[in-house]
């Protein structure tokens, strides 16, 4: 074995030609690989950490931004750099070296489309975030940013390929005809999309949002590209699609500030006349008494057909349902303890029949103690 080595001639081994690169050549490409991807590996797991652990601590999210994008694509295209410094070294016939350009080039065209949708997405996360309510509008960006990626790696696709020599203009000139076809096959859906925009940009109704759509109702749950998802007080989901969301009436009760409330009360007409100016004060103090409320009105409003009827008004100063409910709950059980102290009587619907001949003040006691007798039980 010693004889072997010792009459081995390391520069004539060296000089050897293999696909018309020497044998140095392949070992200063390994080598150089190794070396490159040592360095890189230090980089990441060392100098990338350290500054990461930085800026975790700062208050910006810049700078939290460029490391994660240098740590997800900077790292690979460092290796790829390598690949190709290395690679390009030796002396490639044309076919291979133009096997080798292409994939280098779908990697970078690859790595550049992604940083380019990262920082849209990022630019856009940092304006929408600045706006009112904008922790749920950052929720809505998944359609809008399914928009733009489409854009994005359409472009840079084409681009690709008039890099690798295809004619992209005759493929543009048969898409374009095809798209025309597309879309007036597609008319619904590109509708949907359009007013997608509608709702992101104009914002009739955000994620989160309690709305009654004729006579569905329910909360916002998610905003996409074809549809709209609300889930339902009864808890099903219901599904809108963007067009008719766009051309129907939405009440939306999110952004109501305060609850105006409107209800009647009618009286029994046997109801004297100072109990009835005693009404509207009396009604004012009941709804006073209330926490987050703010009294309007309440008047004699009109005489109907078998009560006098009275219309209270006041507003609740919650968007809430259930804190209006409880509030109109604890003022209707109110109005009947202080009404029930003073005498005073609800009304029902009742008919009367008045014979000829009756007497009119006989009638009218009759009347009054069938009234009593039915509300006596």
């Amino acid at each position: 074995m010693n004889e072997f080595f010792e009459g081995l001639n390391y520069e004539e081994v060296l000089a050897r030609v293999y696909y018309k690169n020497t044998v140095q050549d392949y070992l200063i490409v390994l080598g150089s690989t190794l070396l490159g991807i040592l360095l890189i590996r230090f980089f990441k797991n060392h100098i990338l950490k350290k500054v990461k652990s930085w800026t975790g601590k700062s208050k910006t999210l810049v700078d939290n931004f460029l490391v994660q994008s240098m740590e997800r694509y900077g790292v690979p295209a460092l290796y790829i750099g390598v690949a190709y410094v290395s690679i390009n070294y030796l002396n490639l016939s044309a076919g291979a070296n133009r096997i080798f350009r292409y994939i280098i080039t779908l990697l970078l065209t690859f790595l550049v489309l992604r940083i380019l949708s990262s920082v849209i997405l990022m630019v856009l996360q940092s304006y929408v975030s600045k706006k009112e309510r904008g922790a749920e509008r950052v929720k809505e960006l998944g359609g809008l940013m399914l928009v733009i990626n489409f854009v994005i790696w359409a472009v840079g696709l084409l681009f690709l390929f008039d890099n690798m020599g295809f004619n992209v203009t005759a493929a543009l000139a048969g898409l374009g005809i095809g798209g025309v076809a597309i879309a007036l096959a597609s008319q619904n859906i590109l509708g949907d999309l359009f007013n997608y925009f509608v709702i992101f940009f104009d914002k009739p109704f955000e994620t989160g949002d309690f709305i009654i759509v004729d006579d569905k109702m329910g909360v916002v749950d998610y905003i996409g590209v074809k549809s709209t998802q609300v889930k339902s007080l009864s808890g099903e989901q219901l599904i809108f699609s963007n067009s008719d969301l766009t051309t129907s009436r939405i009440h939306n009760y999110k952004r109501m500030q305060r609850r105006r409330i409107v209800f009647k009360l009618g009286l029994v007409y046997e109801t004297s006349l100072e109990q009835l100016k005693q009404v509207p004060v009396l009604l004012k103090e009941i709804i006073d008494r209330q926490r987050m409320v703010e009294f309007d009105r309440a008047h004699f409003a009109s005489y109907g057909a078998y009560s006098l009827d009275f219309e209270v008004v006041y507003y609740v100063l919650s968007s809430d349902y259930n804190n209006y409910m409880d509030v109109q709950q604890q003022i209707n059980f109110t109005i009947f303890e202080e009404f029930e102290n003073r005498g005073i009587e609800f009304a029902f619907p009742t008919q009367s029949l008045i014979m000829k001949g009756q007497n009119q003040e006989t009638f009218r006691e009759n009347a009054y103690r069938e009234e009593r007798e039915h509300v006596n039980g």
